[in-house]
């Protein structure tokens, strides 16, 4: 056969091969290609499932009702496929045998010749491509010398989604483990819901008993701390540490595939094993602060468990270690007054929350004493758990993004992405695209498509920040998207499944944006099922100084001078000030300040002009600039007022302002981000 229409076949078949991992796509494509220099009038493809039975994978052309499972052992020596052989077959009359009853088969369909190569995964047999013609001696030597390479791609795509196949199940047993969360808010004690921890874990992790298992300080002590089913009455709930055993503790895991000839057979674990009937069993280790202990996923039938199952199985694990975590933080509550109890417990799952996102994602910024603050951290902690669609409201710069980030964590979707946009910062055709994503074509430049936010946030917390500043058209798409779970890409036609929790932020009034005509209503009250009003830091002095020692302690490293602290004029300063760019605006001072006193205290003149005492007005902007001062000005401060008159001389319309300023739109955007100021803060400065 010339070469250059094979090289040609197989390139298209790479094609598809490389483009998708839907197998009746890739097969319909392969069979298409392969059709042009192989004479069959039947494809097809079966996969080895088990070590003797072989699956129908695809079919391409004309068949009847094939068998989808067959029995290698049903295949007639002639065209039982083995690696390294490819079978030909001239005369199906002639070399098939009627006693096996694939051959049958093949007879009954009308098949006169055929050729049949194996698909190997490394130098094993994963397969077998077939391909029937209902004439004789239809294929040649040189048909089995094209389909070699063809085989070869099949394997290789088949392979691939089999990999792919495996991944998107582990990913699905991952979610229903991570469902556990929110069966583990419903009781502080484990053992009150171990059956129900059983249950949900069931259908990804098979076992017949679960059990929980701690280990005393010296290490020298078992004890079972709950065992799901049915109760046991003779089975201990202590046993001591035999030296064997104790070497164990250290192990990531330990996989038993069956305790009746494990070379450990004789341990204590497999002795209380099998007085429960239990034939193999996955033990994981428990991660706990101050304390060691264990999880078992027990079962009566020999190797349940592989080494696949491991991960599974730790996920589990981390879910209990954490509500055990939370089981001690109860115990401690238990001794405030009765009736304290259910305000303590939540503060507790507050504090937990909080210390995970700081030492997970670095948010230092989670910092407050006051009741504004405590209350905003409650109403998040209370909302977490739920899918219920949060809107965040308040000042520029008073942590929305942060008490978005605190819900993701809090929420069964934490182990999902957390993806933020801020609709203020792209006009509308580019937030449009940013947020649903586009497809190959949809317009002038978009030569590949494009995932857009929503996509990326699958599975997790999609964060959209300044949602007021939403044109009418993208207002209308995302209440599709918050309505039917679904949406379509720029220039797509296939709906997408929107998998995602959505959490709103805005320093807007909506409301009044609703009486203009400006934003939607029913959008509006789809997003504000739960509204967290967040506190400007004007309304929660108490916080100004501790947050300015966490900023301090984040600044300084990132500086390489951190500060030796405050002094009592600039503290006086700082609780004094208005902050009008709330949390923000004090990071920033605190930042150039830091930098200026060069590793010394924090005094008055480190601080911005506006922070605790006045600074010069400014000379008019046109003509003479007039006598400067003679202690000098702070440029930044003269800036800072200069956008904020600009800002409410047009009345907060930031085109107007940035043509009086005679800058850009996003330089204006970029400045007021700098400075801690929006539309809503401008009205401080009268």
């Amino acid at each position: 056969m010339p070469a250059d229409p094979l090289v040609a076949v197989l390139g298209r078949i790479s094609r598809a091969v490389s483009q998708t991992l839907e197998p009746k796509e890739v097969f319909a494509r392969v069979a298409e290609a392969a059709a042009t220099i192989l004479p069959f009038d039947v494809m097809l493809v079966g996969r080895l499932e088990a070590p003797d039975t072989l699956t129908l994978y695809a079919v391409a052309g004309s068949i009847q009702d094939p068998p989808r499972t067959i029995r290698l052992e049903d295949f007639s020596p002639m065209i039982r496929v083995q690696p390294g052989r490819i079978v030909r077959i001239e005369d199906a009359d002639r070399e098939l045998d009627s006693s096996f009853a694939f051959d049958r088969e093949l007879r009954r369909q009308g098949v006169r010749s055929g050729l049949r190569a194996p698909l190997l995964r490394g130098e094993q047999l994963a397969g077998a491509v077939s391909l029937w013609s209902r004439r004789p001696g239809a294929f040649s030597v040189e048909h089995e010398a094209a389909l070699e390479p063809i085989s070869d791609l099949l394997g290789l795509a088949i392979e691939h989604e089999r990999l792919w196949s495996l991944d998107m199940a582990r990913r699905r047993r991952l979610d229903v483990v991570d469902s556990l969360l929110q069966t583990m808010a419903e009781s502080l004690d484990v053992r009150e819901i171990f059956n129900r921890v059983s249950e949900v874990v069931q259908p990804v992790l098979r076992h017949d008993r679960l059990m929980l298992t701690s280990l005393s300080a010296d290490r020298s002590e078992i004890t079972v701390d709950a065992l799901s089913g049915e109760a046991v009455p003779d089975l201990p709930t202590k046993w001591p540490v035999r030296e064997c055993e104790a070497g164990l503790q250290g192990r990531e895991y330990v996989l038993v595939e069956d305790v009746e000839t494990d070379p450990d057979s004789g341990s204590e674990r497999c002795r209380r094993a099998s007085a429960l009937g239990i034939r193999s069993l996955l033990k994981i280790p428990l991660r706990l602060d101050g304390g060691l202990g264990s999880l078992f996923f027990l079962s009566r039938t020999p190797r349940q468990y592989s080494e696949a199952d491991v991960v599974v199985a730790r996920r589990v694990a981390d879910h209990v270690s954490l509500a055990l975590a939370h089981q001690s933080l109860a115990e401690e509550v238990r001794r405030v007054a009765e009736e304290r109890q259910r305000a303590a417990r939540l503060e507790e799952r507050v504090a937990a929350l909080k210390d995970e996102l700081e030492t997970t994602l670095g948010y230092r910024r989670i910092v407050g004493e006051s009741k504004e603050w405590k209350d905003v951290l409650t109403q998040a902690a209370k909302v977490a758990p739920t899918e219920t669609t949060v809107l965040l409201t308040g000042e520029s710069g008073t942590g929305k993004e942060v008490v978005a980030r605190f819900i993701h964590r809090g929420s069964p979707r934490t182990a999902g992405p957390f993806v933020a946009l801020n609709c203020a910062a792209l006009p509308e055709t580019l937030l449009e695209s940013e947020l649903f994503g586009h497809d190959k074509g949809a317009f002038t430049g978009a030569t590949f498509a494009r995932a857009g936010r929503i996509e990326q946030a699958a599975g997790g917390v999609l964060f959209l920040d300044e949602v007021g500043e939403m044109s009418p058209i993208v207002q209308a798409k995302l209440l599709r998207v918050l309505q039917e779970r679904e949406y379509q890409r720029l220039g797509g036609t296939r709906p997408i499944k929107a998998d995602v929790r959505v959490v709103a932020a805005t320093n807007r009034d909506l409301e009044a944006a609703l009486a203009r005509g400006d934003f939607r209503e029913d959008l509006y009250y789809r997003l504000r099922v739960f509204e967290i009003r967040l506190p400007p830091l004007r309304e929660r002095p108490e916080d100004i100084l501790p947050m300015a020692e966490a900023f301090l302690e984040e600044i300084g490293p990132a500086v390489g001078r951190p500060a030796a602290g405050i002094s009592r004029e600039a503290h006086d300063a700082l609780l004094s000030y208005p902050w009008p760019g709330n949390v923000r605006e004090l990071r920033n001072a605190l930042e150039r300040a830091t930098i200026l006193c060069d590793g010394g205290l924090i005094t008055l003149e480190h601080l911005p002009i506006g922070v605790g005492r006045s600074g010069p007005a400014p000379g008019p902007v046109q003509g003479s600039p007039g006598v400067l001062p003679a202690g000098g000005v702070n440029l930044e401060g003269v800036e800072r007022d200069l956008i904020a008159r600009a800002l409410q001389q047009a009345r907060n319309n930031r085109s107007r302002a940035a043509r009086l300023l005679g800058i850009s739109r996003s330089q204006l955007y970029s400045r007021m981000q700098k400075h801690g100021l929006d539309a809503g803060t401008t009205r401080s400065h009268d």
